[in-house]
């Protein structure tokens, strides 16, 4: 099947070739989330939430395996400057990571003794500095976690400090945050809100805030409305394109923000993340599968 690509702005033509395919890699998951790419493995890792498992895709020959089972309902994932995976899981309630020798550590659990909600997606900043959102997504009901009551009684996106491990809530007025990520010299954090998902007088779009090297948070302009669904994860492309997903496919929007062009994809879509050893091929966590698409732009190198 030939992929539609729609084109909304003549910037984005020189993004995709028209002959490119979209390739369903994988399928058979409930809810396919949080894709991170290895590039010394070649391979990616990505959540399927309720079935409670992380899956493994090898790039080199094409093989799907388990990773993880039981998971604790992990939902976004992503890695460190060292190569390890951190993850945010709906079920322990905590952001984890996995050393290179498998043990799996506790980043974060608990804000002001009070344990996190469930946190959702999650990247690391170049000075180590880890942040994260903390949706209740995981814990409304028992489909994606632990049916709770929250016990910080709100949403809030954190930052993990890297010295200290002193975990500090950064922004506080969003209803669901979820998916972020960083501009590409990372004085800039951008933040999708999904509170739509809780009222539709509640937002569907993604803000941006200004960030100082110390890691204080500023601003909070709205940096685009959803126009398709809601946005979820997203990341970078080299000259800060947000390639971001929504309810059709993958949303391309000019650091200017404005929309220039789809990807159109068949089932909702969750995140997306570049990898390949040129950073070329966009991979798309959408409802049951993973799906992939070569691109005529490359990733950022911290995506």
């Amino acid at each position: 099947m030939a992929v539609d690509f729609q084109v909304l702005d003549a910037r984005f033509a020189r993004l995709v070739n028209p002959s490119a395919r979209l390739e369903q890699l994988y399928g058979g998951c409930r809810w396919a989330e949080g894709p991170a790419y290895f590039a010394g493995g070649r391979y990616l890792i990505w959540s399927d939430i309720p079935n409670d498992r992380t899956l493994r895709y090898d790039e080199n020959d094409g093989h799907v395996s388990v990773f993880r089972q039981p998971a604790n309902f992990s939902n976004g994932n992503t890695t460190d400057r060292h190569g390890r995976l951190v993850t945010c899981e709906h079920g322990g309630r905590r952001v984890s990571r996995t050393e290179h020798d498998g043990s799996v550590v506790t980043i974060a659990d608990r804000w002001d003794g009070k344990r996190l909600n469930s946190p959702n997606d999650v990247v690391v900043r170049s000075d180590g500095s880890i942040w994260f959102t903390d949706p209740t997504y995981g814990i409304d009901t028992d489909y994606e976690g632990h049916r709770a009551p929250s016990e910080i009684g709100a949403c809030h996106v954190y930052r993990v400090d890297p010295q200290t491990m002193a975990i500090e809530p950064v922004i506080t007025d969003m209803v669901r945050p979820n998916g972020l990520a960083f501009s590409l010299d990372e004085s800039q954090l951008y933040v999708v809100d999904t509170g739509r998902t809780h009222g539709e007088h509640y937002p569907a779009h993604m803000r941006v805030f200004d960030v100082d090297r110390a890691g204080k948070v500023s601003g909070g302009r709205v940096f685009a409305d959803c126009t398709v669904g809601l946005f979820d994860g997203f990341r970078l492309d080299e000259d800060g394109r947000i390639w971001t997903s929504a309810g059709d496919g993958v949303h391309c929007y000019d650091p200017d923000g404005t929309l220039i062009g789809k990807i159109l994809v068949p089932e909702t879509t969750a995140n997306c993340v570049f990898g390949g050893p040129k950073r070329n091929i966009l991979y798309i966590c959408a409802t049951s599968s993973l799906y992939a698409i070569r691109l005529m732009v490359n990733g950022a190198r911290l995506s």
